[in-house]
């Protein structure tokens, strides 16, 4: 007996076209991306570590050409004159590219302000970063001799209004961060007082509060 018979496959159209298709969209995409490897852009660097206030000078930056995502912004090379001169916004590391937001022509500490320390043990530390500009408010706490005085009064506790300018990295044994509020010149001195009898409390302010 003769063994069956099999048609050849029939090859539709439709799937041939698609194939191509997708044969030819691939290709496209790698076109693109070896044109946007080889698109690179010239950037300002920071060549070594700048504490948050600094003016930046020559000697801080330097330039790198890079394969640039169009979602990170970063001050060209092109540009670096404008921003010698400038004070860091926030601490920069070595290695790393700067960014417009990173720079201010402001001093973080504003004419009629005082810089005020505040030593904060782990347990009043939040958990929200602390970055320069965040608005705090500086909380006085009764001493422990005066806290059956403050329980059987209704004021609510007095409050001073500051703003970070400058938090410090975790002391090593302590934990203890030491953080730098600017506050108004007539503030400062109390705030002071607060923080050497230990009274001083800092709790952070709503997003757009003072």
């Amino acid at each position: 007996m003769a063994p069956p018979r099999v048609s050849p496959r029939r090859r539709r159209p439709g799937v041939i076209a698609l194939s191509l298709a997708l044969i030819t969209a691939g290709g496209a995409g790698v076109a693109v991306l070896l044109l946007q490897v080889g698109n690179r852009t010239d950037v300002v660097t920071v060549v070594r570590d700048i504490q948050v206030g600094q003016v930046l000078t020559d000697a801080d930056l330097g330039k790198a050409s890079i394969a640039l995502d169009p979602a990170v912004k970063a001050v060209r090379a092109d540009d670096l004159k404008s921003v010698v001169g400038k004070r860091a916004a926030v601490e920069l590391k070595p290695g790393s590219l700067l960014a417009p937001s990173q720079v201010t022509k402001d001093s973080l500490v504003k004419a009629g302000e005082q810089l005020v320390p505040i030593g904060l043990e782990p347990k009043q530390i939040p958990a929200t970063a602390l970055v320069p500009g965040q608005k705090v408010q500086l909380v006085h706490v009764p001493a422990q001799g005066e806290a059956e005085t403050d329980k059987a009064s209704d004021a609510p506790p007095r409050t001073l209004p500051g703003r970070v300018v400058k938090a410090s990295g975790a002391a090593p044994g302590t934990g203890v961060v030491v953080v730098d509020v600017a506050t108004s010149a007539e503030d400062g001195p109390t705030a002071a007082a607060w923080v050497a009898a230990g009274t001083l409390r800092m709790v952070l302010a709503a997003p757009g509060g003072r």
